[in-house]
């Protein structure tokens, strides 16, 4: 089992005592990516106006890199980023069908950046939404390759659905029945969490993920895999993405070919720097998905072998521990889940809570001491 405690000293070592088990919400940042936010702040003094050339430039290409490397994706220029997975949520939205409402099937277990804006916009008429059960979750993928086969504008689904853990396998089926309809996977719980191969299905589905949770980059690292010829023209759409347009100074509004199209305007590039700075580290140490899915998965085994009291049963597990198909944290179905949060809390333990759902989840900054800790700590809350 890793023990990589030393490269998360500063956040580890802000609030000794703290113990953070939630590295699916907010994961700790490595040491690395301290001096990566000064590096931004001393490009932005040293360069001022022509920083964005460099951020533009290699900072960007090196981002684009890192995760098409991860992701198996034959091209990295189809990879677009953002400050967040809502801004390309509203530009996909923005470039649906308008002569009628756009047919749109998802699940009911969508992040609320989708999930939200599709409410809404079912309230003004303008989208007809098929939802799926996300649960039991072996049956959902089946429900939704059976669903899409009916046509559809827009089909929009998680690898890894973030209020129970369990992990879609086998979507190239689901790509496969859709047809000619735009595929949406929301990776954002399986990036660096668990092994994704993107290599056969890269020419068809969109994918966007981020750096908040197992990428280690903290906020504004989000990005978006567009395929080739898919939504050449969102409507919802920044300055950026027209750069490197082949129809410069032709009619109508021209958009870059790649990934590009989906871009914005000027943001805060760091998040950039830092994204690089946890992919070189990782690079170092010769870590990819695989290590860090193992080394999760071996830490929940170990936590769940302690339990010994209330209220975080084995049975109480919303997806089983023999369950392979798991993302890196344990989602326990609890009718007091709010306040099993704050017990928690007032024991210095860092849990989160969607719902009834009680969220424990071990990431790179774990070793089994802090399992063994945490386990020492419950009998007493």
């Amino acid at each position: 089992m890793l023990d990589l405690r030393a490269h998360f000293s500063r956040f580890l070592g802000a609030e000794p005592g703290r113990l953070h088990v939630a590295a699916h919400s907010h994961h700790p940042w490595p040491d690395a990516t301290r001096e990566a936010q000064l590096a931004a702040w001393d490009d932005a003094a040293r360069l001022q106006d022509g920083k964005w050339d460099r951020v533009l430039g290699p900072v960007w290409q090196a981002a684009q890199r890192h995760v098409a490397r991860h992701l198996r994706l034959p091209d990295p220029a189809t990879l677009c980023f953002a400050p967040n997975t809502q801004e390309f949520v509203v530009r996909i939205l923005s470039a649906l069908p308008r002569h009628r409402r756009p047919r749109v099937l998802t699940t009911d277990g969508e992040f609320h950046s989708l999930s939200r804006q599709l409410a809404r916009l079912e309230e003004e008429g303008i989208v007809s939404v098929t939802r799926i059960p996300s649960e039991p979750g072996p049956d959902c993928l089946p429900r939704l390759v059976e669903a899409a086969r009916r046509g559809f504008d827009l089909v929009w689904t998680s690898e890894v659905f973030f209020h129970t853990g369990f992990a879609q396998e086998g979507l190239a089926d689901l790509a496969a029945a859709a047809g000619e309809a735009v595929v949406v996977i929301d990776g954002y719980h399986a990036f660096l969490a668990r092994p994704v191969d993107l290599s056969a299905i890269a020419d068809r589905v969109f994918y966007l993920a981020g750096g908040y949770k197992y990428a280690m980059a903290g906020e504004g690292a989000c990005f978006l895999h567009a395929p080739p010829g898919w939504l050449p023209r969102p409507r919802a759409t920044g300055w950026y993405a027209g750069f490197g347009a082949l129809a410069e100074g032709g009619a109508g509004v021209g958009y870059a070919t790649d990934g590009w199209r989906f871009m914005g305007s000027t943001f805060d590039p760091s998040g950039l720097y830092r994204l690089n700075a946890a992919m070189d580290w990782l690079a170092g140490l010769g870590i990819g998905a695989a290590a860090i899915h193992a080394h999760s998965h071996a830490l929940q085994a170990r936590f769940v072998a302690g339990l010994a009291g209330p209220p975080l049963y084995p049975d109480r597990l919303v997806v089983p521990l023999d369950e392979p198909r798991r993302g890196n944290f344990l989602a326990f179905d609890l009718e007091d889940a709010e306040a099993w949060q704050q017990r928690l809390a007032a024991a210095r333990i860092v849990a989160d809570r969607r719902g009834r759902r009680l969220r424990l989840g071990f990431g790179l900054y774990h070793t089994a001491r802090d399992v063994e800790e945490l386990l020492a700590r419950l009998p007493n809350i």
